[in-house]
């Protein structure tokens, strides 16, 4: 087996999900020599299969945790300052119906919503009426409207490494990982057909981490509980760019949130049946279920053949030993460990190879654990740089909530730079890419592949976002693959070898 690298890395992360992402993009910014290993595509497992939202988490309010929902909504402002072209704000309203929550409760914990995450741009809570507004029952006559933020979930966590990469780090992506142990002061990690060195390792493979400890014949913490969460997508429901936070008469809660333009997306559900399964999907019990959901509340009826696409994504949450699934914690733990000889506090020059295994967080709090995830192992030597460094293509300031205010500027240089382009991809150009897009876009663009996706945006997601497959591209980099032929396809597929 070849040698990956002479020189040990400082620290090898293994994990090419948002956490994973975070934590090397963290660690490369205070100097550290960086490994990061992904055995597919980066979010390629749970990280692109979320609700894609920045939020607080208003149901966990119910459960108490405060302090996780404090947390997270604090992150909100800072994400959205840090790549305003994948992150932006989102209204949600909240319809009050006979079978949820009273209203006095509502009102209170959107109260509470608003004050303990240090809001300050976004706009507060306010009551609404409905009375068949935003395709709704005429039944459901009010309710409140309040603030989130939406994000483009796999561009997140391909920005995060990319920024991790270019600040030194290596990156690599299919490169599963199929040895790992300590060799002195040192971790061995057979990977991809080479072999590594590291001196700290962190385990971040999501729900993944049971067996990534196994191969490492390192102790697995008894508290592992696998979720899976589903999603389906349907034609739109209503033009209002809104999204949906609906009671449901079991007591759970989901979304429908507008999405590019044509569809709804609905979710999430909560469930361990099956959750092993690898890859995840939505099971046909779940999509009738959250389409019993928007059954109940919209005019508009669904039938499974409205349903275009279903995706389900598996989370590895922290037991907290509650019995429901959804109401198990969303926080994130870490387990340490420093093998027989292993130093107290897993600072480097100790005795021992420390491994730390991420369990739970969601992907609005990546940026904190990886904060914290550093600290734990001693590599916190200077004060946190991560909240006000952009990612890649966010070195613009939004000036408010409205997205084409905020991206008329780039969107006016970008087509200064290629004329042809239509308005709808200079749109989604500038969001997917914001600045960076300058980068890559010209007069002569190269070939038509199709919906406005080109040879040389092609060659940037290659280049520059370890785009291998029509997968990668499609459903993972610019999320046309609800719209792309079968034709359209295979040129794709065709490009892929010249274009890397």
């Amino acid at each position: 087996m070849e040698s990956g690298m002479d020189v040990p890395f400082d620290l090898a992360v293994i994990g090419g999900g948002v956490n994973g992402a975070a934590i090397a993009r963290d660690a490369a910014g205070r100097g550290l020599s960086v490994l990061l290993l992904e055995r597919g595509d980066l979010a390629q497992g749970t990280s692109s299969a979320s609700t894609k939202l920045i939020h607080g988490g208003l149901r966990y309010l119910e459960h108490r945790e405060f302090a996780l929902v404090a947390e997270a909504l604090h992150e909100r402002e800072v994400l959205w300052a840090q790549a305003p072209h994948i992150v932006w704000p989102m209204r949600f309203v909240l319809p009050i119906v006979p079978e949820g929550r009273p209203w006095w409760m509502l009102r209170t914990g959107l109260w509470l919503y608003d004050r303990i995450g240090g809001r300050r741009t976004l706009p507060p809570t306010r009551r609404v009426r409905l009375e068949g507004r935003m395709g709704l029952q005429s039944d459901i006559r009010c309710g409140y409207e309040y603030s989130d933020c939406w994000v483009d979930d796999a561009r997140l966590v391909v920005l995060l490494a990319r920024d991790a990469a270019d600040r030194g780090a290596e990156v690599r992506t299919r490169c599963p990982v199929t040895a790992l142990r300590r060799e002195g002061h040192l971790w061995r990690i057979d990977a991809g057909g080479e072999v590594f060195h590291a001196a700290m390792t962190i385990n971040a493979a999501g729900p993944q981490v049971g067996e990534l400890l196994g191969i490492a014949h390192a102790p697995r913490p008894g508290t592992l509980r696998k979720v899976r969460g589903s999603h389906i997508v349907v034609p739109r429901l209503h033009d209002d760019p809104r999204a949906l936070f609906l009671q449901l008469a079991d007591g759970r809660v989901c979304f429908a949130i507008p999405w590019q333009h044509a569809f709804t997306l609905i979710g999430t559900t909560d469930s361990e049946e099956g959750a092993d399964a690898d890859p995840p999907q939505a099971s046909e019990a779940e999509i009738t279920y959250l389409l019993d959901a928007a059954n109940r509340h919209f005019r508009r009826q669904l039938s499974r053949a409205d349903v275009v696409w279903t995706y389900a994504g598996v989370r590895l949450l922290a037991d907290d030993g509650s019995g429901k699934p959804e109401a198990a914690t969303r926080g994130y733990r870490f387990e340490l460990d420093r093998g027989r000889d292993g130093p107290r506090d897993g600072r480097r020059g100790g005795q021992g190879a420390p491994l730390l295994s991420v369990l739970g967080g969601k992907i609005t709090t990546h940026r904190t654990l990886a904060e914290a995830a550093l600290e734990r192992l001693g590599l916190m030597d200077n004060a946190g740089w991560t909240a006000s460094a952009p990612l890649p293509g966010g070195d613009f300031k939004p000036d408010g909530m409205d997205e084409a205010d905020n991206l008329a500027p780039l969107e006016q240089e970008i087509r200064a730079q290629a004329q042809n382009l239509s308005r709808a991809t200079v749109h989604r150009l500038a969001r997917a890419y914001g600045t960076e897009a300058l980068g890559f876009v010209r007069g002569d663009m190269g070939r038509a592949i199709g919906q406005g996706f080109t040879e040389a945006e092609l060659d940037h997601l290659v280049t520059r976002e370890w785009a291998q497959t029509a997968q990668d591209v499609l459903w993972r980099r610019s999320k046309l693959g609800l719209w792309f032929s079968d034709e359209e396809v295979t040129l794709l597929e065709s490009l892929l070898p010249a274009a890397s």
